[in-house]
């Protein structure tokens, strides 16, 4: 599943919406490039002027000399007044492009986890890294381009006409062939720059999936079946872009080509209306000159069209986010009467249709312990994940307090469910700014409390600037446990009355991970904690145990009846306890 794509409908308003919006700022940039844009027409008008007199004879020392005084005077303007134009571009610019990122960022902070996770990480990490780099190209300096180029041209054309319409006539001659090929590049281009945007968020997506699971890939020898996605995204990769690239060699040349012959024919056509009289010599070669000015703001005006095909595919993938619908209609007034969680015939498939959980009963009394285990692949995390809210069950019904999970607004939802994995993500800050995601308020007296609780204390005060030392990217570099404790640490500041551990302290050593449960279980006294375990130990000291295999629960008491049953459990832990004992 990808995430949508606004159509082109959207693209439009949201540009015209970004137009009025900064309007003002717009057409400063504008009026100043069109002062620069004159001062540099002053040049051939004025050699015009100085051919023709040098012809009939009625140049002076005098005439010529302030005409190059006045020439050297428009340059002058014309590259004192450009500067500011494009500092003035540069800043409309950086504006537009902050203003759609901080956008994006709110859009993409609201999207629901459970769509995210569907589509997969690469179609996203494309959007927020490679796709915001492209529309960031566009707008900082290609639209403020665009508009320059276009009033250039504009007013080059004017003084042309001006000079001598018949001669200007003859720059229009290659209009047609750039028009049509034009119309016959842009027909294309647009479905091949999103195949090229999606075909790299498929081979970010591919290799980060290979990098993060290199040790599964290795453990379960998948690595020849790996390979083969990555060649064929790697290959999706090149033909998307050969496809553009040859749209590019067709369009290209022809528009070249079509710059030079309007300058060949002006000249040819110019010089035929000499010889009848109908235009002056210096007035063919203000026209000419006016025809190689024009191929500078037209080649960038067509050069940039490419970028811009590439931005509003950006911006139609970047603003697409917004159009993912929500996973669930909370209903507003909705109060748990309690804190019991109970799962009734609950099942549950993946878009693939594959159902993972089938009829699922289950009730949790207020403050109990409850050890979920079972092989890979059995369930076990996704039964984790509907008691915590982020999928909603095919059928059935996961309740707390009596309300679905999924009528709860998520901040209401999380103050009485919330899981904990062991992925776990360190944010660019510092660990402070970390902790205070879950408690944005709290002092440092709170957040060292916290990371007493879950061991961490010594060695964040060990840090070079203690919690406010900078992590994530560019900063520190945490080891997957030492995240892994900042994220329970998280937890605590939350404090949620029912809490769902999925394998959260597997990246810890067994006697650290005994230790940090021991602490928890001290804080989270009389709270209710489902522990999603591959270590028994969990599921030694809980209260009860649930054995989940294919979907379903086929043991669910305590540790002692378990064992003594002789049935799954009791093979679990049989096998668990041989292979714990043979490590130490």
């Amino acid at each position: 599943m990808l995430l949508p794509i606004a159509d082109a409908k959207t693209v439009r308003a949201t540009a015209r919406a970004l137009i009025r919006e900064h309007r003002g700022a717009l057409a400063s940039v504008l009026v100043l490039h069109s002062i620069a844009a004159l001062g540099g027409l002053a040049g051939p008008w004025l050699i015009g002027r100085m051919i023709d007199a040098m012809t009939t004879g009625t140049a002076t020392q005098l005439g010529i000399t302030i005409a190059a005084l006045i020439l050297v005077a428009a340059y002058s303007v014309q590259g004192f007044v450009s500067r500011f134009a494009q500092k003035q571009a540069m800043v409309l610019g950086e504006t537009v492009f902050a203003k759609l990122r901080e956008q994006f960022m709110a859009t993409v902070g609201r999207l629901p986890l459970s769509v995210v996770e569907r589509a997969g990480t690469g179609d996203l990490l494309a959007r927020t890294t490679n796709d915001i780099s492209s529309l960031s190209q566009t707008v900082r300096f290609g639209i403020p381009r665009v508009l320059v180029a276009a009033a250039t041209t504009l007013l080059t054309l004017v003084a042309a006409f001006l000079t001598n319409p018949l001669v200007a006539l003859g720059l229009l001659v290659g209009v047609p062939s750039i028009a049509l090929v034009t119309r016959w590049y842009l027909r294309r281009s647009g479905r091949g720059y999103q195949r090229q945007l999606a075909s790299h968020a498929l081979l970010s997506g591919v290799i980060s999936e290979t990098v993060e699971g290199a040790r599964t890939i290795e453990a379960l020898s998948l690595a020849p079946a790996q390979q083969a996605k990555i060649d064929a995204a790697v290959l999706e990769r090149r033909e998307s872009e050969r496809y553009t690239l040859n749209l590019r060699t067709v369009w290209l040349p022809t528009t070249e080509l079509s710059f030079l012959v309007p300058i060949v024919v002006v000249i040819g056509w110019g010089a035929y209306l000499v010889s009848t009289g109908a235009a002056t010599v210096g007035e063919v070669t203000a026209v000419a000159l006016y025809g190689t000015q024009l191929i500078g703001p037209v080649n960038e005006l067509l050069g940039w069209m490419d970028e811009l095909q590439i931005g509003a595919t950006a911006l139609s993938r970047i603003i697409g986010v917004a159009d993912v619908p929500p996973d669930r209609e909370p209903v507003p007034d909705a109060m748990p009467a309690d804190e019991k969680l109970v799962a009734r015939a609950v099942k549950f498939h993946y878009g693939d249709g594959r159902e993972v959980l089938h009829g699922i009963d289950l009730d949790l009394s207020m403050g109990e312990r409850l050890a979920i285990v079972g092989p890979s692949g059995s369930g076990k995390s996704t039964l984790g994940r509907l008691m915590a809210g982020i999928n909603a069950p095919t059928s059935g019904s996961m309740r707390v307090g009596g309300v679905p999970v999924t009528d709860l607004p998520l901040e209401t939802l999380r103050g009485h469910v919330a899981l904990v994995t062991q992925e776990h993500h360190v944010f660019v800050g510092s660990i402070a700014d970390n902790l205070r995601l879950a408690k944005p308020g709290a002092d440092v007296a709170e957040l060292e409390s916290a990371l007493a609780v879950v061991d961490a204390l010594i060695w964040v005060r060990h840090m070079p600037d203690g919690l406010e030392t900078q992590v994530g990217s560019g900063g520190v570099v945490l080891t997957p446990a030492q995240a892994q404790q900042i994220a329970l640490a998280r937890l605590v500041l939350l404090d949620p009355h029912t809490l769902v551990l999925d394998e959260a302290t597997s990246l810890l050593d067994p006697g650290a991970a005994r230790d940090l449960e021991t602490s928890l279980e001290r804080v989270l006294a009389g709270r209710t904690v489902v522990a999603i375990a591959h270590r028994l130990h969990t599921a030694h000291d809980a209260d009860r145990v649930a054995v989940v295999q294919s979907g379903r629960i086929v043991e669910l008491g305590p540790h002692e009846s378990l064992v003594a049953a002789g049935g799954e459990y009791a093979a679990l832990w049989t096998s668990w306890h041989h292979e714990d004992a043979g490590h130490a």
